[in-house]
């Protein structure tokens, strides 16, 4: 045993936690190769990189969870592990929580001045930096905190800077006028993923528009009356019958009375409503498109903030809505609006101020898509491609590329990437550069930033030295190997980053995408500031500790579904920890005075020893075949039943019969086993708690300094043995009988019962006179009678199970009657299962085409079924006779 104190009797989270991870990270145990230094064949994870605009929320801890999952696992397994950490700048959400912070201290960002407002959005930033590191060190994280990167770092401007001068160069970035989605809140442009669309109940309004000859009128509709006063025609199918002696013709624009014309246009559908829309350029992007085939004026009636301007006449001021209600009065009054219906449609909401999204004429820069997205669609038909897990994720990836639109990436911002063009002040003409131009003093640079997914979309490389193709972390680390997000921002950032990464390194930026989920509340509920039902995770951290939580986290739940929070689960992780804190302290509490050098599996013989070590291997091989595929839960799940039932409940309890014993050399073996298993068992268990198993690895015999260090655990098939499976098999299934019997009869444990078994074949009475030991120490009989000729006695409880006969005299306790029904329900469990495998075996299909030993299995189940029927019905006609 290691020169260490004895191990306290309870386990302390709080104080574990705050041990370790300070000795973690001093003792550069995270970092990966330094210059000059090799440590084994790279594998790198960037996190994704959360916004500087406030505390960590429970989905991110479920994320960043799985990522140091696999981090410290290819970290033991020798590999040079690059998990790199770093943060967002957020544009819009950053500048919103700052902005909204000058707003309670009665000021503006107008008041301060750009550079001023951006010395105070730093201050925020490094505030919230400082929150979001506390919380990675709570939570365990293994990051190489010598490679942190943040969007807006010299290195990542530099690197976007370089990719918008090159896109544009190749005519891939141009700035236009063209319908985008505006926020009138935060009085910015937005892409269109950054709008988020809801069922609200609005009004569908039809109006009249008389026609200029005095020849009655034409009916359109619209569900934005405002707009109406930026009409500038009419338009109607080419082939509408109803409508050809009108095209050329005009009409008078209601209110505005403005002569606008009718048009004819392919993309009117004749049989909607009237068959003639309405054509607002300036605000509707399809009536934007009509608008330059037919060469139409556009007609701006709002401003930025959403209110009506000098072109919307009486309505100068009102708000949009405003506007609305006003202008449904005045239709209403001149009898233009004949008819109003209630319509249930889907209206665009800003995804960060929730404002309605406002369809709006604006200059703006943007991203030509279609050759892009072309590439990262190519790459998916080839074996190098960007493999989604689960894999169903592929397609909504693909569908989004397949029918993308142009990006629009400026942003009326001032918290972001500057925009590095520069407009001549007389010429007008544009400098594209990642320099100024040298007489700046006849130029002024764009007002504009980028958006926040443009330098985002550039992570997997820009934080590794790109464009510094050279740079020694990107030529060793990059491409990286996986990428662990949630589905909510596959089109925000997972595409952008594939096609940007193509694009200006020309490979896939990592090998595998994990998606996973949302957080959902114990009601299926998705978390909410709103609902009130969020949870903090240093709340839960606070309560039971990081472990707990990451194995909450790790196991609740399979690829790509949603997670549901229950406090209940991390109340039983929390147990589950306390549970391998107190069988490891037993152990070493037998481990007194052996050390590392006297451990020795030669000797190993007793069933017991050689089940665990059986069991062992095929856990660590299930582990990582879990692992491979990045089934975490399913991988924890395997490792609690592992610890909880085969190490806790049997082997611990089976090795104190050698412990507790007086022959040395079975003891040191028994010492020698538990240590072993406790050691790859924790090793197994650190990618999941690291504080519990750092702490309990540093009491037992080891070699090396931090079980962050230590070899990952491999399958030894020298130490697996099928015949002591089969051995424990038998003893479980003959202890579990005798105890639940026990339970049934009310029979206390450590009353002694006579137990009589009867094996039903020469190898079954082998193995079951091996167990003995083991019969004696868990069923308490007195006498135990092991005999194949067994004359079975009267009056007793009996159970047939597979290659024994089991029977408990219980004279007194037992009830003929009751024990016949018993054996009823038995029979008939028996039955049904005959019945079963019989059906299945009986279809030619499934005999014929099932793999062999999936056939034979059913066949010896048969056998089996068939041979404890029989048993039943025997012993019930002996009870019978006996009634």
């Amino acid at each position: 045993m290691s020169e260490k104190q004895e191990m306290p009797s309870k386990y302390d989270p709080k104080k574990t936690e705050a041990k370790w991870y300070p000795y973690w990270v001093n003792n550069g145990y995270f970092a990966a190769t330094q210059q000059g230094e090799r440590k084994g064949e790279p594998f790198s994870i960037v996190i994704p990189p959360p916004n500087v605009t406030g505390r960590l929320h429970l989905g991110h801890a479920w994320d960043v969870t799985l990522q140091d999952i696999i981090a410290r696992r290819k970290r033991m397994e020798g590999r040079d592990m690059l998990w790199l950490p770093g943060m967002d700048h957020a544009g819009i959400a950053t500048q919103a929580k700052v902005e909204g912070k000058l707003k309670e201290e009665g000021r503006s960002r107008h008041d301060l001045g750009r550079e001023q407002f951006l010395d105070v959005s730093w201050d925020w930033k490094e505030e919230y930096a400082d929150f979001i590191r506390e919380q990675w060190s709570t939570l365990g994280l293994s990051l190489d905190y010598t490679r942190e990167r943040f969007t807006l770092d010299d290195g990542l401007s530099n690197a976007v800077r370089e990719v918008f001068v090159r896109l544009y160069e190749k005519g891939l970035i141009y700035r236009g006028q063209y319908i985008i989605n505006w926020d009138p809140a935060a009085q910015t442009a937005l892409s269109d993923i950054e709008v988020e669309y809801k069922e609200i109940e609005g009004s569908f309004y039809h109006m009249k528009y008389p026609l200029k000859n005095g020849k009655g009128h034409i009916k359109v509709a619209t569900t934005r009356p405002e707009t109406m006063l930026g009409d500038t025609a009419v338009a109607v199918h080419p082939q509408d019958e109803r409508y050809q002696s009108l095209i050329g013709e005009t009409v008078v624009l209601p209110i505005v009375e403005r002569e606008i014309p009718i048009i004819a246009d392919e993309y009117v559908d004749r049989e909607f409503g009237s068959g003639a829309v309405k054509i607002t350029p300036a605000h509707d992007p399809n009536d934007f498109e009509i608008g330059k085939r037919h060469e139409l004026p556009r007609v701006l009636v709002m401003d930025e903030a959403g209110v009506m301007n000098e072109n919307a006449g009486n309505y100068q001021g009102l708000d949009r809505f405003e506007c609305r209600k006003k202008i449904v009065e005045d239709l209403q009054n001149e009898s233009t609006l004949f008819h109003t219906e209630t319509h249930i449609h889907s209206v665009g909401h800003s995804e960060r101020s929730g404002a309605v999204v406002e369809p709006y004429l604006s200059t703006q820069w943007f991203v030509h898509m279609e050759p892009l997205a072309q590439t990262a669609i190519d790459l998916q038909k080839q074996e190098e491609k960007v493999h989604f897990i689960p894999s169903r994720f592929e397609k909504t990836y693909l569908q989004w590329l397949e029918n993308i639109h142009d990006w629009c990436i400026s942003r009326q911002l001032w918290w972001g990437h500057r925009i590095p063009a520069w407009y001549h002040k007389e010429t007008g003409d544009i400098h594209v550069s990642k320099h100024a131009p040298e007489d700046i003093e006849n130029w002024e640079q764009d007002e504009d930033v980028l958006d926040t997914w443009f330098s985002s979309a550039l992570w997997p490389f820009s934080t590794m030295g790109w464009p510094d193709t050279d740079a020694e972390d990107l030529q060793r680390f990059y491409p990286t190997n996986v990428l662990v997000t949630g589905y909510d921002i596959i089109f925000f950032w997972v595409s952008r980053m594939i096609f940007q990464g193509l694009e200006f390194t020309n490979e896939r930026p990592f090998q595998d995408v994990l998606i996973h989920g949302l957080v959902r509340d114990a009601q299926g509920r998705k978390m909410s500031k709103s609902l009130g039902n969020g949870v903090d995770p240093m709340d839960v951290v606070e309560k039971y500790g990081a472990d707990a939580l990451r194995f909450t986290l790790a196991t609740g739940t399979t690829p790509g579904n949603d997670l549901t929070f229950q406090w209940e689960k991390v109340t039983a992780n929390w147990n589950f920890g306390n549970k391998i804190w107190n069988a490891s302290r037993f152990a070493l509490m037998n481990m007194e005075g052996f050390t590392y050098e006297d451990m020795d599996l030669s000797g190993v013989t007793s069933t017991a020893d050689r089940w665990i070590l059986t069991k062992l291997q095929h856990t660590i091989a299930e582990i990582n075949r879990l692992m491979d595929r990045y089934e975490f839960g399913e991988a924890g799940r395997t490792l609690y039943n592992f610890i909880w039932d085969d190490v806790c409940d049997w082997y611990i309890e089976m090795a104190k019969l050698p412990l507790y014993g007086d022959d040395k050399k079975e003891k040191q073996t028994a010492q020698s086993v538990l240590s072993y298993v406790l050691d790859e068992t924790l090793r197994l268990l650190h990618p999941f708690m690291p504080f519990l198993s750092e702490e309990i690895w540093q009491y037992l015999p080891h070699e090396g300094e931090t079980i962050t260090l230590a070899s990952w655990p491999k399958v030894d098939e020298s130490l697996s043995d099928d015949e002591a499976l089969k051995d424990m098999e038998m003893y479980q299934s003959v202890i579990r009988t005798v105890r639940n019997t026990r339970a049934e009869m009310d029979v206390a444990p450590k009353k002694e019962i006579p137990l009589h078994v009867k094996p039903t074949s020469k190898d079954a009475e082998e193995r079951i006179k091996r167990g003995k030991q083991y019969i004696e120490r868990f069923c308490n009989p007195e006498p135990l009678v092991i005999d194949p000729q067994l004359e079975v006695p009267e009056q007793a409880v009996s159970h047939v199970l597979s290659g024994v006969e089991l029977y408990i005299p219980l004279t007194g306790l037992i009830d003929v009657n009751a024990e016949i029904t018993r054996l009823q329900a038995e029979k008939e469990k028996m039955d049904e299962e005959i019945k079963r495998v019989e059906q299945k075996l009986a279809n030619e299909g499934f005999v014929n085409n099932a793999p062999q030993a999936v056939v034979e299995s059913e066949r010896a189940k048969q056998a089996d079924y068939t041979e404890k029927r029989s048993a039943i019905v025997k012993r019930m006609s002996e009870l019978e006779n006996i009634g």
